[in-house]
């Protein structure tokens, strides 16, 4: 498998949500984020979904979309290799995987606390190869 790194844009919410179905699987998660509240982790697309924000976590790929004029701006990291929709940014990527640590979903910097389950993460960074320059942190499910 090869590190892609790509983006596109998509002209409304009903494109948004046809990018995201071939992505969700059994083992995706969603985190959906408005300017008042954030979803927490989720496995389904709720009711008022789109959120202006959000990503779609898989083992293989975390997929972020933020709005772009009337539409949406993607961005996908993937260990699974290209994918035709998206525009390839950058030649040649390099991965590394390392453990990501969630806060206890007593704290209280967050108001409703976050809920997560059994959720495991980690992080994956994403290198240019010709530099070693970390330029994405991706979020993946373990």
């Amino acid at each position: 498998m090869s590190a892609f790194v790509g983006t596109q844009t998509v002209a409304d919410a009903a494109a948004l949500t046809a990018q995201l179905e071939p992505f969700q699987t059994e083992g995706s998660w969603l985190f959906l984020k408005w300017p008042h509240q954030v979803s927490g982790f989720c496995q389904a697309l709720p009711p008022e979904f789109p959120s202006p924000e959000g990503q779609l976590l898989t083992p293989q790929l975390e997929l972020r979309w933020k709005p772009q004029g009337q539409g949406y701006s993607l961005l996908l990291l993937s260990i699974a290799g290209a994918v035709p929709e998206f525009e390839p940014v950058g030649q040649t990527w390099l991965t590394q995987d390392h453990s990501a640590f969630l806060y206890p979903e007593t704290e209280t910097r967050f108001p409703r606390g976050l809920r997560y389950q059994a959720l495991k993460l980690g992080q994956r960074y994403f290198l240019d190869a010709q530099t070693a320059t970390v330029h994405f942190a991706a979020l993946s499910v373990r």
